[in-house]
Formats: C-alpha cells, sequence, structure tokens
C-alpha cells in the first residue's frame, strides 16, 4: 500500500456538499458519499479534521439583506454547521469510522465543547474529528475556521474542497479562457483575488506557513491523490 505524504490534514468542506441536486438542506445520499471519500484516506491511515460549512442550511448574507443584525446571522450559521458535522459523524459511524464532533460553542448534549488537545488525543487514536461552529466568533468564516484549527492541531496540510478543480485567474463557469494555477503564493492570491478562501485565512495560512491545496471533491480519487502526495488542485504556498 502507498504511503501518505501527510500523516494529518484539514478537510474543509462546504455546506453544499451536504445538499446533493436539492441544493439544500441535509442529503443522506450525500452525506454517505462525503464519509466514503473521507475512508479512502482514512484507511491510509492519514488523520483527519474536519470544518463544515453551512451554505446548504443558511446563508448569512441572506439575513444580512433583511436587515438581520450581523452577530445573530453569523451564529445561526454556527448553529447550522453544526447540523452538517452531526449528519457527517452518523455517516462516518456507519461505515465503521469513530467519529467525534466537537463544537467551538459549547452544547454537551450533543457533542464536546472544542479543547485542543483533547482533539489532537482523538486523532491519534484513529478518531475522525469535525469541528463545528466555526471559530464561536461572528465574522470570521468556516475558512478562517479551518485555517485556525489546521495551525492548532498541528495539521501537515489543509485541503480546500470545491466542485472546481482548483484556483483559476477568473471564473471558469463564466470565462471559458480562465487559467488555472498549478501552484500559487499565498500572496500572489492575495493581491489577485482570487478568493479560494477569504483573505483573513489565506493571511494566516501565509503567516503559519500552511500549505493549502484547492480541489474538485467529487473528481475520482482526487483527496486520495493528495494526500499521496499528487496534487490534483492547486497548491497554495510560498
Amino acid at each position: 500500500m502507498a504511503l501518505p505524504k501527510y500523516n494529518r490534514i484539514l478537510l474543509k468542506l462546504s455546506g453544499e456538499a451536504m445538499a446533493g441536486e436539492g441544493k439544500f438542506g441535509v442529503d443522506v445520499h450525500s452525506a454517505d458519499d462525503l464519509a466514503k471519500t473521507v475512508k479512502s484516506i482514512y484507511d491510509l491511515g492519514v488523520e483527519i479534521a474536519i470544518v463544515i460549512g453551512a451554505g446548504n442550511l443558511w446563508r448569512g448574507k441572506d439575513g444580512l439583506d433583511h436587515g438581520m443584525d450581523r452577530t445573530t446571522a453569523d451564529h445561526m450559521g454556527m448553529l447550522a454547521t453544526v447540523m452538517n458535522a452531526l449528519a457527517l459523524a452518523d455517516a462516518l459511524k456507519r461505515i465503521g469510522i469513530d467519529p467525534r464532533v466537537q463544537t467551538a460553542i459549547e452544547m454537551r448534549a450533543v457533542a464536546e465543547p472544542y479543547i485542543r488537545g483533547r482533539a489532537i488525543r482523538h486523532l491519534e487514536k484513529g478518531r475522525v474529528v469535525i469541528l463545528g461552529a466555526g471559530t464561536g466568533n461572528p465574522y470570521f468564516t468556516t475558512d478562517t475556521a479551518a485555517a485556525l484549527r489546521a495551525m492548532e492541531i498541528d495539521a501537515e496540510l489543509l485541503v480546500k474542497a470545491t466542485k472546481v478543480d482548483g484556483v483559476y485567474d477568473s471564473d471558469p463557469k463564466k470565462d471559458p479562457n480562465a487559467k488555472r494555477f498549478d501552484t500559487i503564493s499565498y500572496i500572489d492570491a492575495l493581491n489577485l483575488g482570487l478568493r479560494a478562501l477569504d483573505g483573513t485565512a489565506l493571511t494566516l495560512c501565509m503567516e503559519n506557513e500552511m500549505p493549502i491545496v484547492v480541489l474538485n471533491l467529487w473528481q475520482a480519487d482526487s483527496l486520495k491523490n493528495t494526500v499521496l502526495g499528487e496534487t490534483a488542485g492547486t497548491l497554495i504556498t510560498y
């Protein structure tokens, strides 16, 4: 069996990955597919932490557009990420993986509170740790939460899973001449405003030398090939 290049990763998933074709809510078949993808690298011995978004359940911008308070809208989004985390944990458990959900906002009846040392111990014991509720603070995206947690748990790679096979200089869905980058520096990604991750997350990764791979999670074996050292998307580094 091939040995992974990375022993511990942080996988950032969008909430839309849980929605299926309906693009809203939690689709159990999509959760099952995600769990199988996670298992493909779990079986290689990779330690996996996951941060998941909430776009399938709530978009704070919709609330803001109707005059909602930003803090309220962001807290609603954090709670929605916990729903996604619980659904994914259930799907992982059903295929033989022992998951743990930890949340930045305490809700002990449904999940553990996020404690860095405990999260690392879970990883060391072969458990997949799903980190919900973002950073626990408004005004920060789940991209930033993923970058922060990647640093805290000593991950070797942050993987941003999308529906696009990397970072482009323009929207490939709108521009047929969009150029795809195999590798790009943090500073160039920031200066070009490429939105691979939000600016706060990119800056945090740059300052702490955390490599990022942006890939299409639905491209066959893209995640598996990446952890084996064959980057399937765009590598963002120095």
